[in-house]
């Protein structure tokens, strides 16, 4: 958690929209709720469209492995974006996740932020009584956006993942805030954006 008397919020966008998307304009609102009521807060956006973070590849995996001492200077420099991320997660106080569905899963982008988030040794670890998270609990807010109506269904793949992920690495403080059936008409749209404002709103409050 960071030590500075105002807290620092972490918005993740990972909408291909980037700000246009549902997702991000949910976090977006969050954000600005927060800003309210920590007006000396820091906002650290990280936008997975505008920036996106490279897939994992054979030749990245290798660099996040390799012992410090014995890393070229390509390896160093990858190891250094992985460095960046988890520090940037490691100084917030809340974290403002925007998450759209994508043919029944969480965006591409996301998972190779995740890829480059999750390193034994510096965000978890292997002990005798199972993994442990090292990057420290703190509020994670989940803005997912869906076209259809996947909640508490079999369909929806991200909850649990994104749920155990962030667990995994020591996030375990995570709730949802839902807009389902965006694609179904404007009026289920309407309404399923305004709950999710009104449920926004509380949580920031």
């Amino acid at each position: 958690m960071t030590t500075t008397t105002e807290p620092t919020l972490l918005q993740i966008n990972t909408s291909l929209f980037a700000e246009s998307g549902n997702s991000s304009a949910l976090s977006e609102r969050f954000v600005s709720e927060w800003r309210k009521r920590h007006p000396n807060g820091r906002v650290i956006v990280r936008d997975l469209s505008r920036n996106p973070v490279p897939h994992l590849d054979g030749a990245r995996a290798a660099a996040l492995f390799t012992p410090a001492e014995q890393r070229t200077p390509e390896q160093n420099a990858v190891v250094a974006e992985s460095d960046a991320l988890i520090a940037e997660l490691k100084s917030a106080d809340v974290i403002v996740l925007g998450l759209p569905m994508y043919n029944f899963g969480v965006p591409s982008q996301l998972k190779s932020y995740l890829d480059h988030v999750a390193r034994a040794g510096v965000t978890f670890r292997y002990t005798a009584t199972g993994p442990e998270g090292l990057i420290g609990d703190r509020k994670l807010y989940v803005m997912a956006a869906r076209g259809g109506i996947y909640k508490d269904l079999p369909a929806d793949t991200q909850t649990g993942f994104v749920r155990t992920f962030f667990n995994f690495i020591g996030i375990r403080d995570v709730e949802f805030v839902y807009a389902e059936g965006l694609n179904l008409d404007a009026a289920s749209k309407t309404r399923a954006l305004e709950a999710a404002g009104e449920q926004i709103d509380r949580l920031a409050a």
